[in-house]
């Protein structure tokens, strides 16, 4: 292992490093094994001595591991994936039911939020320019192998919202005056939008939303918690979609 090959992964722990060099980092057996059977074209896997075996492979001691690693506990072998081009069709957007995350900054939500969509057979999740990124290393683990599966864009969120309303797409977003998640009819397709942890949907996204859902908490008039986290909340709200389909 060089010096070089230490740099370049600890600047892939930064955005403009990952898209200097068009590349993430994955680290852990179970999600470098899932890469290698992926669509994800992986450029190179570190991995102590018996874990993996291959041409893309350099065994590495334990020590030069942990130099490696971008985690708090460095695992046991650790990729370097090329990151994926999605192409997105505004003109089919909301067809089967979609995502939409406007500013959503945690990079653990942004994982946990990214499996969900994994769970519930989402393919699709439209994210504005200012949410955090998806290939972020702690957003990566975080959604324990569903990058692989999800297709995670980012575009001008507004523009592709009212695009999608003017085609007469629902698009729904989760609003403390909106109508009872449970009571509301719900369609099979559409667009949920979820907004920033503190400050909700942002006033731009909000106006290109024609359905507005509130998840009420119970009993309906019991003061308790604010709000609900956001993976939380997108989680609930996915169920019962799919329950209703």
């Amino acid at each position: 292992m060089t010096k070089a090959e230490i740099q370049l992964v600890r600047a892939l722990a930064d955005k403009r490093g990952r898209t200097e060099h068009g590349l993430f980092v994955a680290e852990g057996e179970k999600l470098v094994g899932e890469l290698r059977t992926s669509q994800l074209r992986v450029r190179k896997i570190f991995a102590l001595e018996g874990v993996f075996e291959g041409p893309d492979v350099e065994t590495v001691a334990p020590r030069d591991m942990e130099r490696l690693s971008l985690l708090k506990t460095a695992s046991n072998s650790l990729a370097l994936v090329e990151i994926p081009r999605y192409d997105l069709d505004p003109a089919t957007l909301g067809e089967s039911l979609t995502l939409a995350l406007d500013e959503v900054q945690n990079p653990g939500n942004l994982g946990t939020i990214i499996r969900l969509a994994d769970w519930f057979g989402i393919g699709d999740i439209v994210c504005s320019e200012g949410t955090a990124d998806c290939f972020n290393p702690k957003v990566v683990q975080a959604t324990m192998g569903a990058i692989l599966r999800v297709r995670v864009h980012y575009t001008d969120l507004p523009h592709v919202l009212r695009d999608a309303a003017a085609r007469e797409v629902p698009v729904y977003g989760t609003f403390l005056e909106g109508e009872n998640l449970y009571e509301t009819q719900l369609t099979p397709g559409g667009i949920v939008v979820m907004g920033n942890e503190g400050r909700g949907v942002t006033p731009a996204t909000a106006a290109a939303v024609t359905r507005k859902l509130y998840i009420p908490p119970y009993p309906a008039d019991r003061r308790g918690s604010e709000s609900l986290n956001v993976a939380m909340a997108t989680g609930i709200v996915c169920a019962e979609f799919r329950r209703r389909s």
